[in-house]
């Protein structure tokens, strides 16, 4: 496979009279077709759907010059493009993408774009784990002191090249950022954040070293006026230090070494430590988030917010007001003493890992969807230790069944295979009693039988409150 190379991308302002093909028409592509549309390029938007699937997203274009090209993606279109703009889905192995390698035509996103022109100070935040709960918690400390000045998206909610018109210098722009953005990026936020790099997307990569190294651009081109802020407690995050060109803070669960800055946690209280000033935060207690993943993304936020100059004040308001997001251990229900958990973020073995570490109560774990060439032995040794009842469904149920089975020893729970999700759902009804955890971690990701995470954890919602 041919890699995007430096002299493939460039940095560009002015978009008029370009030829821009943008592949995939899902949020991160319409919103750069508009954005690119209305500075003067003329943008052809491609997609593998058909027309009359794509109807919805043709009309949210409707008052734009772009053109569609639906059904796949021909070489051909690269004859009357000058820039190949990539949506996060779109892998580099696709036959035009290798195509306009080949041909030495840059490659882009929207992410990248935004950064071309954003005003105002950036703070970016990627990680395999833990990203869009520690954005989310961010933005929240942000909008205290920022109010609608400070805008939060990315690879979460809305793409930040919708809003970017409308930014001033003043304002502040938080983006969580995926390996699939960076790999196409040659500028770097002013705070760059890696939480951890673990296992993950190694079916988009290949190999962890390419995983690390698409993980690793967020800090290159960083200067030494900027910040950048690794995970103490992760060896792939920490790893990085040496790419560091300016300031360098950190977060860990566990005292700080002297002579380093950051956020950490000491016999139950969140601590700062900022040169020879030392400053208690609050009491892990506080923190509404099950889980010590939970507690790291808290420590991470406080580091981050630190490096941004927030107010303590607006930092610990936020912490102590924080729910979580949507699909990432978020409880759906109680029902005969049983409670549900939706963690349908859980896209990877490890992520699950973390999801089952949080609670101490029986659990029945629901694990499947389609697999990302993500080693299961891990999760399959925990398993045979902690888990009562398993109930897998998708595509990667064959996979994980034998992973499981592979485990040496005696396991007293029990392994069930559904058909889908919503009989995965009745079958964990069925074998739950009070007092368990219903844990829907699928481990998978849901490309199987969902668009996203998102759908399939309302999926799992819908399922769940209709139990009776």
């Amino acid at each position: 496979m041919i890699v995007p190379s430096l002299e493939c991308k460039l940095t560009m302002k002015n978009w008029n009279g370009t030829r821009t093909l943008i592949l995939g028409a899902a949020r991160q592509g319409i919103a750069l077709a508009r954005w690119l549309s209305h500075h003067g390029s003329n943008v052809t938007l491609s997609d593998a759907r058909s027309l009359d699937e794509l109807v919805p997203a043709r009309e949210s274009l409707a008052d734009t010059n772009v053109k569609w090209a639906a059904g796949g993606h021909p070489v051909d279109l690269l004859d009357r493009t000058d820039v190949l703009c990539l949506s996060g889905g779109v892998p580099l192995t696709l036959s035009i993408v290798q195509e306009a390698l080949r041909r030495g035509l840059p490659l882009s996103n929207d992410t990248q774009i935004f950064m071309e022109v954003v005003p105002c100070k950036t703070i970016g935040i990627t990680g395999s784990a833990g990203k869009t709960t520690t954005t989310t918690l961010v933005g929240n400390m942000a909008k205290m002191a920022y109010g609608e000045r400070a805008f939060v998206g990315g690879n979460i909610g809305d793409p930040l090249i919708n809003y970017v018109d409308d930014m001033q210098a003043g304002d502040l722009a938080i983006l969580e950022i995926s390996s699939f953005q960076l790999e196409q990026m040659t500028l770097s936020p002013n705070i760059a954040a890696v939480l951890n790099i673990t296992p993950n997307h190694l079916d988009r990569h290949g190999t962890m070293d390419a995983y690390t190294s698409a993980k690793a651009r967020i800090l290159e081109f960083q200067n030494e006026k900027d910040t950048a802020i690794l995970g103490h407690d992760d060896n792939g995050a920490w790893s990085l230090r040496n790419k560091v060109r300016g300031d360098l803070l950190t977060f860990s669960l566990r005292d700080l070494d002297e002579g380093l800055n950051g956020a950490y946690l000491h016999e139950g209280l969140l601590n700062l430590r900022d040169g020879n000033a030392y400053l208690p935060l609050l009491l892990r207690e506080k923190i509404k988030l099950p889980g010590d993943h939970n507690v790291a993304n808290v420590l991470a936020a406080f580091t981050i917010g630190h490096a941004a100059g927030f107010k303590l004040d607006d930092m610990l308001e936020a912490v102590e007001e924080f729910r979580g997001v949507p699909h990432r251990l978020e409880l759906v229900r109680e029902l005969h003493g049983v409670r549900w958990y939706n963690g349908s973020i859980a896209t990877a073995p490890e992520r699950s890992m973390a999801d089952i570490h949080s609670f101490h109560e029986p659990i029945v774990l629901m694990l499947g969807g389609r697999d990302k060439d993500l080693p299961w032995d891990e999760i399959s040794k925990l398993i045979h230790q902690r888990i009562d009842h398993v109930v897998l469904f998708g595509e990667a149920a064959g996979l994980i069944e034998k992973a499981i089975s592979a485990v040496g020893g005696p396991r007293s729970g029990d392994l069930r295979r559904a058909k889908n999700l919503e009989e995965a759902v009745a079958i964990a009804a069925e074998v739950a009693s009070a007092g368990d955890i219903v844990l829907f971690s699928p481990g998978g990701t849901s490309y199987d039988e969902f668009k996203d995470f998102a759908e399939r954890g309302e999926a799992f919602r819908k399922w769940v409150q209709k139990l009776t």
